[in-house]
């Protein structure tokens, strides 16, 4: 339902939104749900870690906070990319966005130096195995 107030009427539109739209509200209300779950089971963990407990009213704060976050993490990651004139979001871009939270940023830059080395790891060991398959072709000829 779409609804507008000005100083010179109300106005109630009953007009079904396009498909279109309600699949998006849906997938976003499965996200926030997913956020929600996943926040609350992270409270109970720590929670039961240190003996306290949370309310429901916290965890959906937390949860809200943690959605709108996102939410902005993401619109900054597309400008970023979309400044740089790419459709597709680098590492730069994540590194860029966490900048203004130190345990973020040297987290993110942790796991990325993981990644590297461990893709690196995986296209040494596909050289070997390339190498290996042309000593054994070039034998056999």
């Amino acid at each position: 339902m779409l609804s507008t107030t000005s100083c010179l009427a109300n106005v109630n539109c009953r007009e079904k939104m396009p498909k279109a739209m309600d699949e998006e509200e849906r997938k976003l209300q499965r996200l926030k749900a997913a956020v929600h779950y996943t926040v609350g089971r992270l409270c109970q963990s720590i929670g039961e870690d240190h003996q306290k407990e949370f309310s429901r009213q916290v965890i959906a704060a937390i949860a809200e906070t943690t959605f709108r976050q996102c939410d902005i993490f993401a619109k900054d990651l597309e400008a970023f990319a979309r400044h740089a004139k790419r459709s597709t979001v680098s590492v730069e871009d994540v590194k860029l966005t966490a900048r203004r939270s130190t345990a973020l940023s040297n987290f993110i830059q942790r796991k990325s130096e993981e990644i590297a080395s461990a893709n690196q790891e995986q296209r040494d060991t596909r050289k070997k195995i390339t190498g290996k398959r042309k000593n054994k072709d070039t034998e056999m000829v």
